[in-house]
C-alpha cells in the first residue's frame, strides 16, 4: 500500500496495491495491519456505510461531535467523486483550510479522514457508490455540519454549483464559525 501526505495533518490517501492478470484484477480494501503498519494510524472501524449518488450530487459537509467523533475511510466502487475534508480542529494551523481529492473506480485511492474534520463529496459520474468506514457509530445527537458554500472556506467542489442536486438539510448548514463544533 502506498500512503500519500496531504498539506492538512492527519489527511492521507492510501492506494492499494493492485493484483492484475488476463483475468482481471485482485486487492485488500482493508487489512487493518497493513494499514496500521503504513500509516501509523490506530483505528478500529466498528461501522461500514455505502451510498449511490447520481451526477451532481453534493452530500456535506457533514460531521461528528464527541463523545462520538468519526474517523472514515472511503473509496468509490463505482463511478467517481470529488472528496472534500476539512479541518475544523480549532486550535490546529491549517484550521478552516480544506483538501480535496478524486476517488474512483478506476483509481481505487482511498482517503483517511481523521476526528476533527467535515466531510463532503461532489458526484463527477453518472452515477457513483461510497463506501467507507467508521471507528465510531453514527449518533443523531452529535451530528454537526457546515454550509458546503462557507465563503470563509471557498471549496471547489469541481462540478456547476447552480446544478448542484443538495439536500435541503445541506442547504440550510450553518457557516463553520456558527456550527456546533466540539473539536
Amino acid at each position: 500500500m502506498k500512503v500519500t501526505t496531504t498539506p492538512i495533518e492527519g489527511l492521507y490517501i492510501l492506494e492499494p496495491t493492485i493484483h492484475r492478470d488476463e483475468r482481471g484484477y485482485f486487492f485488500e480494501s482493508y487489512n487493518k495491519d497493513v494499514f496500521e503498519k503504513a500509516t501509523g494510524v490506530q483505528v478500529n472501524f466498528l461501522q461500514d456505510n455505502q451510498a449511490l449518488s447520481l451526477k451532481n450530487v453534493l452530500r456535506g459537509l457533514h460531521y461528528q461531535n464527541n463523545p462520538f467523533p468519526q474517523t472514515k475511510l472511503l473509496r468509490v466502487s463505482e463511478g467517481s467523486i470529488w472528496d472534500v475534508a476539512v479541518d475544523i480542529r480549532k486550535q490546529s494551523t491549517t484550521y478552516m483550510q480544506w483538501f480535496g481529492v478524486e476517488l474512483s473506480a478506476e483509481n481505487k485511492l482511498q482517503f483517511l479522514i481523521p476526528h476533527g474534520f467535515a466531510h463532503g463529496y461532489a458526484v463527477l459520474s453518472d452515477t457513483a457508490t461510497v463506501m467507507y468506514k467508521c471507528d465510531n457509530l453514527y449518533n443523531k445527537n452529535c451530528e454537526g455540519g457546515i454550509l458546503y458554500n462557507d465563503p470563509a472556506i471557498g471549496i471547489d467542489w469541481k462540478i456547476d454549483i447552480l446544478k448542484a442536486n443538495i439536500s435541503e438539510k445541506d442547504k440550510n448548514q450553518p457557516l463553520l464559525t456558527d456550527a456546533s463544533n466540539s473539536f
